[in-house]
């Protein structure tokens, strides 16, 4: 398949299954209350980031207070690394579920099936190979970022044991997106909640050396991430198979692992741009803590503090928009776009408002926030203190901005979020840092990122109003026309599937129409 969306060996084999049952928690977001589906929706999946924050909290707390302040700002500069890995791959597998969550809403198992053989043999060979290449590059790339060098033994350490967890992290991710794309954010949650569990229990033993465990300092936080992260990747992988997901492979379908060469032109095209617009963010971060060293380990501890709390105020914006886009990619491949429209609307809204409030409350209560992270009297809390008056309110036009590209990239259109975040960024914050840092010291540094966040957000916005993302093609085969019949099974928990069919049950049917008869936004 091109770009264009015309289709080589795409074409799907025959028309979907009328009783497809996708399994495995997978549930059909075309139908019912959008706004009372996206909150449904998002909530596991900010639980699941809620818990990933306070993993990366419960780490920093036993790092600083146990190994110290240099200890802390290794973790911090390797962490920065891991994210722009991390982001190596976020792309492909954005891609990858995208078009999961398309051939869902088009009732096409055959095309879930090709996409799920054809991306899990692309990411084992690319995981494995940025795990070996950073583990050897550890040094150098420190060295790149200025690390400070009461800091940098630490963090060689750390990183190297990361990147040995990389390929287990990197399967870990594309799953539980797999399952978002699937329908089902409540599956995801409950395995972030074991692998969160598992870290936090096994950090602190492998840190201090309690009981038989060795002592492995600031190795053991590490080596606690790569246990964790095999482990529940193990449960994930049973789960599937149990519940007859079909986001897995059976024995005569493992001929579906060799490449299909339109599949992988497709992650590549589209996944590509979603990856680097990760390595711009991940990178950037990079440029700034690199701008942060240069005042000594006192502001990098203060930045690192706050950047800790900056994960929790951009988990709601995040979790919006993992559900806008699974919901807007079922809504494309099912001919919805009536839909779409309103899911980018309300996910605005509701990623605008939810951003407001972590924001609100760090303000209310931060100096008792900050000494989780801080021994009582450190110089780097007023520092950190500093840093968020500035910094914080930022967030919420981030959010809004989010969502948009949510919704946007659902379609097949990544390349415009992608320079608009480039510019944002690199045109924006890492310039006016540059340049004003030697008028307004680190003041430059600090509000360098509310005006990036505001110029991506007014860009999103112009693009959603007035650019042609609409008219995107992801993948060749998918209708776009006439919406299908929805009647998913497999689900959602009782609960919740009543809950949605009594909500649209109590609401007119929304008119069914073709694309090109949507009004124009």
């Amino acid at each position: 398949m091109d770009v264009t969306g015309k289709s080589e060996s795409l074409e799907r084999p025959g028309p979907a299954r009328a009783g497809f049952r996708p399994g495995g928690g997978a549930k059909d977001l075309t139908q019912g209350p959008i706004g009372k589906t996206l909150i449904l929706f998002s909530l596991p999946v900010m639980g699941s980031n809620v818990l990933q924050s306070l993993n990366g909290t419960a780490n920093a707390i036993w790092v600083s207070h146990v190994l110290g302040e240099a200890a802390l700002t290794a973790t911090a500069n390797a962490n920065n690394i891991l994210f722009l890995m991390l982001g190596a791959v976020f792309g492909i597998s954005m891609a990858a579920n995208l078009m999961i969550g398309q051939s869902i809403g088009a009732r096409d198992e055959a095309m879930v099936k090709r996409v799920i053989g054809t991306s899990t043999g692309f990411f084992v060979v690319l995981s494995l190979s940025v795990g070996v290449g950073g583990w050897l590059l550890t040094p150098t790339i420190l060295t790149a970022m200025d690390t400070p060098a009461d800091a940098r033994a630490e963090a060689i350490t750390y990183l190297r044991v990361i990147f040995m967890a990389m390929p287990f992290m990197y399967f870990f991710s594309f799953l539980m997106m797999a399952q978002r794309g699937a329908g089902d954010s409540r599956s995801p949650f409950w395995f972030s909640l074991a692998a969160v569990g598992l870290d936090v229990i096994l950090n602190p033993i492998l840190i201090t050396g309690y009981g038989p465990a060795p002592r492995m300092g600031i190795a053991g936080s590490a080596a606690a991430t790569l246990i964790s992260q095999t482990v529940v990747l193990g449960a994930i992988l049973v789960f599937l198979y149990r519940t007859r997901s079909v986001l897995v492979l059976w024995p005569h379908e493992f001929k579906l692992l060799k490449p299909e060469l339109a599949i992988i032109r497709t992650l590549v095209t589209k996944g590509l741009p979603m990856a680097v617009q990760m390595l711009v963010i991940s990178g950037a971060a990079v440029v700034m803590i690199s701008f942060v060293n240069r005042y000594g380990s006192a502001t990098a501890a203060g930045y690192a503090a706050a950047v800790q709390l900056w994960t929790y105020v951009q988990m709601p914006a995040m979790a919006m928009g993992a559900a806008v886009s699974s919901m807007a990619a079922q809504n494309v491949g099912a001919g919805r776009m009536d839909r779409v429209n309103r899911i980018a609307g309300m996910g605005s809204l509701y990623a605008a408002l939810l951003s407001a409030g972590p924001v609100v409350v760090i303000y209310l209560i931060e100096p008792i926030i900050l000494r989780l992270f801080l021994p009582a009297g450190s110089p780097s809390i007023p520092i950190a203190i500093h840093i968020n008056a500035i910094v914080l309110w930022g967030f919420i036009p981030f959010g809004v901005a989010f969502a948009l590209s949510g919704v946007v990239r659902a379609t097949g259109a990544v390349m415009m979020p992608l320079l608009f975040m480039a510019l944002s960024l690199w045109g924006v914050r890492v310039p006016f840092a540059l340049l004003l840092e030697p008028v307004l010291g680190a003041e430059a540094v600090w509000w360098s990122f509310p005006l990036g966040s505001i110029t991506s957000c007014l860009l999103a916005v112009g693009y959603f109003l007035f650019g042609g993302w609409r008219k995107a093609q992801l993948l060749g085969g998918i209708p776009r026309g006439e919406p299908v019949d929805t009647g998913l099974g497999g689900g959602p928990p009782p609960e919740e599937s009543e809950a949605l069919e009594a909500a649209s049950r109590s609401a007119p049917p929304a008119p069914r129409r073709r694309e090109s008869e949507a009004p124009a936004e």
